[in-house]
C-alpha cells in the first residue's frame, strides 16, 4: 500500500491550472522530493496533500484512505513550512508541545515524547528558551521537533531550508535525511534547489509547469533524464544540450554532462574544435567555457587549467556520456531508435 496516492490531481484557479492532472505515489518509508522552478505547482502541489487547499478534480490518498474531501486535522499527517512559524512567546518546549496540547493528549505522554524528540534534534538544553534566544538553525529544529512530535506516519515540508545559509542548509539536510529513516515516517519535501533533492531523496518528482516532467530516482535522472528540461535541471553546471548535426544527424540535440568532457591534448586530436571564452577556477576543478561554432559548451576539468580566452583547443567525450534528445519535442531519444553519434 503506498503512503501517499495522488490519482489525476488538478487544481484551477479560473482558466489558470497551478496543477493539471498530477499523478504519482510514494511507498511508505520513503523520502519523496517535489522539485521544479518557482511557480511549477510544487508547492500547491504539497498543499493539495495538507488539504490546505482544495483540489479542483482527482483524488489524493493517504495510507489507503481517500481523504480528497477531509479537513488538514484529518489526515494524520504532519508539516513543516518555509517560515517557522513558532509562537515568539512561548518556550522552546512549549512551542514542541502546542500541538498536543490542543488535541489533549495526557501530560505524561506529553513529557515522554518531548523527551524523545528534545534528544533525538540536540534540543536538550534549550527548551526553556524562546525562539530569538536561539539560531536560525535552532529554531528550524524546533519546527522540526513540532512536526515529529506528533508522531503521524506522513510529514511534509516546504522548502524548510530555503531561510538558513548555505552551511547550515548542508548541516540540516543530513539531519533532516537521518532523522526520517531513523523514525520511518514518509516524507515529501518541497524544493527548487536540485542538490537538496539528489542528496536526500529515495524518488523526485520533477514538476514543469504544474505537470510531472519525470518521476525517478536521483541516479535515473542525472543518468536518463526524459527531456531537455530534466537534463539541464539536474547537474551542477548544467547538461550541455547543444545542436551538433555532423555528430547526431539531423533532427537530434545532443548531450553531455560538463564532467563528462575530457581536453584533447592537440590540434590533431579527434573531438570538436572549440575557442576558449573564460576559465572558472574552482579550486578541485576548473569550469571551461568553449563556443563551437554558435553553441556553448562547458568542461569540468580536474584542477587548474592553462588556457587563456580566445586560445584554440579540442573537446573530446566517450559514446557512452551521450545523450540525445528530438529537436522539435525536447525529449529524450533513446541510442536505439538513432543512428549512433560518433563520440568527440
Amino acid at each position: 500500500m503506498s503512503a501517499i496516492c495522488l490519482q489525476d490531481v488538478t487544481k484551477a484557479w479560473g482558466e489558470a491550472r497551478a496543477v493539471d492532472r498530477v499523478s504519482f505515489e510514494t511507498a511508505a518509508g520513503q523520502f519523496a522530493v517535489l522539485l521544479g522552478p518557482s511557480g511549477c505547482g510544487k508547492s500547491t502541489t504539497l498543499r493539495l496533500i495538507a488539504g490546505l487547499e482544495q483540489v479542483s478534480s482527482g483524488r489524493v490518498l493517504i495510507g489507503g484512505q481517500d481523504v480528497t474531501a477531509l479537513p488538514p486535522a484529518a489526515r494524520r499527517i504532519s508539516m513543516v513550512f518555509q517560515s517557522y512559524a513558532l509562537f515568539p512567546h512561548l518556550s522552546v518546549a512549549e512551542n514542541i508541545l502546542f500541538g498536543l496540547k490542543v488535541r489533549g493528549v495526557p501530560p505524561a505522554e506529553q513529557a515522554r515524547r518531548l523527551q524523545r524528540v528534545a534528544g533525538l534534534l540536540g534540543l536538550d538544553k534549550l527548551l526553556a528558551r524562546k525562539p530569538s534566544q536561539i539560531s536560525g538553525g535552532q529554531q528550524q529544529r524546533v519546527a522540526l521537533g513540532r512536526a515529529i512530535i506528533a508522531e503521524a506516519a506522513v510529514c511534509l515540508m516546504d522548502e524548510p531550508l530555503s531561510n538558513l545559509d548555505a552551511q547550515l542548509r548542508h548541516d540540516m539536510r543530513r539531519e533532516i535525511r537521518s532523522l526520517q529513516q531513523a523514525l520511518g515516517i514518509t516524507m515529501v519535501y518541497v524544493t527548487h534547489d536540485q542538490t537538496e533533492a539528489m542528496s536526500m531523496a529515495d524518488q523526485v518528482v520533477l514538476m514543469q509547469d504544474g505537470r510531472i516532467v519525470q518521476n525517478a530516482s536521483p541516479a535515473e535522472l542525472y543518468a536518463r533524464p526524459a527531456s531537455v528540461f530534466a537534463a539541464r535541471f539536474i547537474g551542477t553546471p548544467p547538461m550541455n544540450v547543444v545542436s551538433l548535426p555532423a555528430l547526431t544527424g539531423a533532427g537530434l540535440l545532443l548531450g553531455v554532462r560538463p564532467e563528462h568532457v575530457r581536453l584533447g591534448a592537440g590540434a590533431t586530436d579527434p573531438g570538436v574544435a572549440v575557442r576558449i571564452e573564460s576559465v572558472e577556477y574552482l579550486g578541485a576543478d576548473s569550469l571551461v567555457a568553449c563556443r563551437a561554432g554558435t553553441e556553448l559548451l562547458t568542461a569540468r576539468l580536474p584542477g587548474q587549467v592553462a588556457l587563456e580566452r580566445g586560445a584554440e583547443a579540442r573537446l573530446a567525450w566517450d559514446p557512452d556520456a551521450i545523450h540525445l534528445f528530438d529537436a522539435a519535442s525536447g525529449l529524450r531519444v533513446e541510442r536505439s531508435a538513432a543512428a549512433a553519434p560518433l563520440a568527440a
